[in-house]
């Protein structure tokens, strides 16, 4: 009977290398069973301090490794594969539902507490005793602005709990966005901005305001460039218009985390 080279390479070198085919070894596990990457490392891989590297974690993407940076105000996730031999930096979307996994951690990492947000400027779509409060940041010229209006009206005509809180940012690009947003406030008027989205002509300023400006400053502050941007409940940050089904998903997933924190909170009263 003829025994393979392989077959009597194993048998010849004993049950050392049997262990190696097991449940023990790298091959019958997980690949992260066997790789490691350190904060330090990953700061020698990315080239910066190691202060800067908040976190490394194994990626929900096989062979990845997932590293919070901070850069400037912000912190932003970035990937190693596990060779330690490539950076990737971007977007990455996740084929089944086409969700950008790099964008969601990066709203996560940079939540912003609510209360620097002051509201009583803001424009309301929506029932002003609404329990969920969406904030925002709104240019009354801007197209995409507009096209988020129309989705925000959708919001609030199938979930009553839902109102938004709208900051009139106007952008430096739309020079007469400054006078119809201060028109705006003065009037606090939902119609009025859907005229000036619209592009309607509108009033000139009715009243004496700063607020304008101080909105432009709290924008600046909170790392806010672009209209429109949203800031979730539970203080995410997302840029651009979004659907109505993105934005009431995005409500049903803070609604989870509060669900799942009370019964913890309670264990520990």
């Amino acid at each position: 009977m003829k025994i393979s080279f392989f077959l009597l390479f194993v048998l010849l070198m004993g049950p050392a290398t049997a262990l190696a085919f097991t449940a023990d070894g790298c091959a019958a596990g997980e690949c992260r069973d066997c790789h490691n990457l350190t904060k330090a490392e990953a700061a020698g891989l990315v080239g910066q301090p190691e202060g800067d590297v908040i976190d490394v974690q194994f990626s929900e993407v096989p062979g990845l490794w997932v590293v919070d940076l901070r850069q400037h105000d912000n912190i932003i996730p970035v990937f190693i594969d596990f060779s330690k031999q490539y950076l990737i930096s971007g977007s990455i979307f996740k084929l089944a539902d086409r969700a950008d996994i790099a964008q969601e951690r990066f709203e996560k990492l940079n939540r912003i507490d609510v209360k620097r947000v002051p509201l009583e400027d803001a424009v309301i779509l929506g029932d002003p005793a609404a329990p969920i409060k969406i904030i925002v940041f709104d240019d009354p010229v801007c197209p995409f602005c507009k096209t988020l209006h129309e989705e925000m009206k959708k919001v609030v005509a199938t979930r009553p709990d839902i109102a938004f809180f709208i900051k009139l940012y106007p952008l430096k690009i739309h020079p007469d966005a400054f006078d119809k947003a201060k028109e705006i406030i003065c009037t606090k008027s939902p119609l009025l901005l859907e005229d000036s989205l619209n592009g309607k002509e509108i009033p000139p300023p009715t009243c004496e305001t700063d607020q304008v400006e101080k909105n432009i400053t709290l924008a600046e502050d909170l790392g806010i460039r672009s209209t429109p941007t949203l800031i979730m409940p539970d203080g995410r940050i997302v840029p651009g218009s979004k659907p109505a089904d993105q934005i009431i998903e995005m409500v049903a997933e803070f609604l989870e985390t509060v669900q799942t924190a009370e019964p913890a909170k309670k264990e520990g009263d």
